[in-house]
């Protein structure tokens, strides 16, 4: 049995009513729990009803209600809230409302900074001990699979499908299902699941020399590579079960386990090339990938378990019953297959560069890792919200879902613009700082600021993807159309680096990236409506040209500013606060909307966060 779409309801439907006595047991809860309030207002919404949340927020039912005016009021144990209150009756969700969006995305970028420095450190550690050569390009190659595994298992893949699973079987329960829904999904998908990764991660250790030889077939050292792979390759067990712990505490909105994942990973990566470097040389990393893995897992288990424990509808301890639910087989496919399809823009860019001279590898790594961090903040917003869409549709509430796709489309854009701009401008300063040390020379350094500025490029485009394609697949319905949007931007990756790779070289690899994934976020902008949620496409398109203005004025005054020093670290901080000011500045006065909403949150949290402490 397969889990059921959710239905749209009818325009003449009544909404749905919470009775007396659940509303009543809802507010004698909220008032028991220390450092929580009433139900907020959301501000995502426009004239339109607004869930509260599941079981013990609205009733037995989770009923829809009408939320209040745009603020908040009342005093809010911050941390607390955005971990979803551990301490809290189970079954309860927590309240969705602007002020809870915002400290969960505070509490989600903190975390995923913190990881992402992290990744630097690890990047650092590479660059120091291993260089820009023979040694690391072998070990980039194995780094496929991890790098592969994360978009698949963790980031994009199995997400799509398990978070609106897990949202509907969370509303089933909140509707007074009979048994548990959410843990007949646990025992419908996890058992499976787990065997489907052992079974990939045997298959790529075995053969791990024909993947080495299909990757990269003009490796130096493809016997190293082998090496390096086969430790990685362990990550297909590890990277599954960390996505599905993740996916399914996103949908029931605790996001800081989930966020700390790539803290732990990357945690593990540097410990592995310090305490086994000597040794083992570039394979330490590999080891290290391997040892991340393992921690990704069990940094989440905890919250996860604790979660399943919980009672469900009216204090009672949940019992699962009845036949498993697992994953629509249709759904499942089309995620896993668009998720492929993404990544293999890497595949694409190791197969090309494995021909160039020793280092072409290195550096496009380098360069990626770098300009792609505004991206990954950027899309950290919509990873907040895609359970809060999930669910939205899963109760049929699609005006409340449109309303919260174009906001983050507006606040990505605005994110990921301003780190493009910065990353334009001060890109050999950048590089400079975090890599021009021991074995990463001053050429290394200006190879990649080069590349990093034309990846940069295709970032829009990146966060365009991320979040429209969440979209797609919120209703938990499978649909082809994302998958045949990123295979014309695969084609179109594939065609450019082909033709420019002999001319250009890396330069050619890069802008064949930058220009295939735009294309895929133009034709997801042009599918949307019947095909997803139906948002304004001329709209969105005309609120993005705003910040896009902002970007190109920001990025030639943060050049000229950081070019007029000649200490790399100060023009970085010149140069990137001369971004900041600019774009900020122009943002605002051309009213791009992702600006002022994302000021306006970050002032409602703050004094939020003051307000509880005092």
């Amino acid at each position: 049995m397969t889990v059921t779409p959710p239905r749209t309801p009818r325009t003449g439907d009544p909404p749905s009513v919470p009775p007396a006595r659940d509303a009543a047991q809802s507010g004698e809860t909220a008032g028991k729990t220390a450092d929580t309030t009433v139900p907020h207002a959301t501000a995502d919404t426009t004239g339109t009803a607004g869930t509260a949340g599941a079981t013990g927020a609205t009733g037995a039912t989770g009923a829809v209600v009408p939320h209040e005016t745009a603020d908040t009021t009342g005093a809010v144990g911050a941390v607390a809230e955005v971990a979803g209150e551990e301490g809290r009756s189970s079954g309860d969700l927590p309240t969705v409302s602007r002020g809870f969006l915002a400290r969960a995305a505070l509490v989600t970028a903190a975390l995923s900074v913190a990881g992402a420095l992290l990744g630097l450190l690890r990047d650092q550690a590479l660059a120091r001990l291993f260089g820009a050569g023979s040694d690391t390009d072998a070990f980039l190659v194995a780094w496929t699979v991890p790098e592969f595994a994360a978009t698949l298992l963790i980031e994009d893949g199995l997400a799509f499908a398990l978070i609106p699973a897990f949202s509907m079987a969370l509303a089933r329960r909140s509707q007074g299902a009979p048994g548990d829904p959410v843990r007949a999904l646990v025992a419908g998908t996890l058992p499976r699941l787990s065997l489907a990764f052992v079974a990939v991660g045997a298959l790529l250790i075995g053969t791990a020399r024909q993947l080495v030889e299909i990757l990269a077939p003009g490796l130096p050292d493809p016997a190293l590579a082998v090496d390096c792979t086969r430790l990685t390759a362990t990550c297909a067990v590890s990277f599954g079960l960390a996505g599905y712990c993740s996916a399914a505490l996103r949908a029931h909105r605790r996001y800081v386990a989930p966020a700390a994942i790539y803290v732990a990973y990357n945690v593990g990566i540097i410990a592995g090339m310090y305490a086994l470097g000597g040794r083992w040389g570039v394979r330490s990393a590999a080891a290290g990938v391997a040892v991340g893995g393992l921690l990704m897992v069990l940094v989440q288990l905890p919250s996860l378990l604790r979660q399943l424990r919980r009672r469900t509808v009216g204090g009672a301890q949940a019992v699962a019953h009845g036949a498993p639910r697992p994953l629509d087989t249709a759904l499942l496919t089309t995620v896993l297959l668009f998720a492929v399809c993404r990544q293999s823009q890497v595949l694409i860019e190791r197969f090309l560069a494995s021909q160039l001279p020793a280092g072409a590898i290195s550096h496009l790594n380098y360069a990626q890792k770098v300009a792609q961090m505004p991206m990954i903040l950027s899309v950290m917003v919509c990873t907040v919200t895609f359970p809060v869409v999930a669910r939205a549709l899963a109760e049929g509430d699609v005006e409340r879902a449109r309303s919260r796709v174009e906001r983050d489309l507006a606040l990505a854009a605005c994110i990921v613009l301003l780190g493009t701009a910065a990353v334009i401008a001060c890109a050999p300063q950048m590089i400079e700082v975090l890599f021009q040390r021991g074995a990463f020379t001053a050429q290394d350094t200006a190879a990649t600021a080069g590349l990093m500025r034309v990846y940069a490029l295709g970032l829009l485009g990146q966060t365009l993807v991320g979040v429209l394609v969440r979209s797609y697949f919120s209703a938990g319905r499978g649909t082809w159309y994302p998958v045949g949007a990123m295979a014309c931007g695969i084609a179109v990756t594939s065609w450019i680096g082909a033709l420019s790779v002999d001319a250009w070289g890396v330069y050619g690899i890069a802008a064949a990236n930058a220009t295939g994934i735009t294309v895929t976020a133009l034709v997801l902008l042009a599918g949307m409506g019947p095909r997803s949620v139906p948002v304004s496409v001329r709209g969105v398109l005309h609120e993005l040209s705003r910040p896009v203005r902002a970007a190109l004025v920001a990025t030639l005054a943060g050049a000229l500013a950081a070019d007029r020093c000649d200490d790399a670290l100060l023009g970085l901080l010149v140069g990137g606060l001369t971004v900041t000011v600019v774009f900020l500045s122009l943002g605002r006065a051309l009213r791009a909307q992702g600006i002022v909403h994302a000021l306006r949150s970050v002032r409602s949290a703050t004094r939020k966060l003051s307000h509880g402490r005092s």
